[in-house]
């Protein structure tokens, strides 16, 4: 009998409205501000409902000078990316002229595939040197 009056108990539940409108309620209590740029510290994350809503927000400033730094930040970081694109020209560069020169001179084979080695390590140094900068842009404060 008490077994029957539990699951009866647990399908009204189920079936009634409450239990969604306390959701809502948990949702709206720590509502984020309209403009996306302020995060109030005193927000406690009490449900996973509320962590959710919030996370989905991607990164949120202070201020909007905060808010400003971090987009130059990302700015810069993926600018700054740009110098592996050169370094992918150059590789492309130093193996294409290695080609070329064994082609014409095949005796010269070991000769140029050890400055062509050479060419591709500054080559990638440099690209290597873009990408460092890029991170420092991003993580350090």
């Amino acid at each position: 009998m008490s077994f029957a009056r539990m699951s009866m108990g647990a399908r009204r539940f189920a079936s009634t409205a409450a239990a969604p409108s306390q959701v809502q309620r948990s949702v709206s209590r720590f509502q984020a501000p309209a403009n996306g740029l302020v995060m109030s510290a005193r927000t406690g994350f009490t449900s996973n409902v509320t962590r959710n809503m919030m996370q989905k927000r991607g990164i949120v400033a202070e201020s909007a000078a905060a808010a400003m730094v971090a987009a130059a930040k990302i700015q810069g970081a993926g600018l700054a990316t740009i110098g592996l694109a050169g370094a992918g020209v150059g590789i492309g560069t130093v193996f294409g002229a290695l080609i070329q020169g064994v082609a014409r001179n095949p005796s010269l084979r070991g000769q140029l595939f050890q400055y062509a080695v050479l060419g591709f390590a500054f080559a990638e140094a440099t690209g290597l040197f873009a990408l460092m900068m890029s991170f420092l842009l991003l993580y350090v404060a």
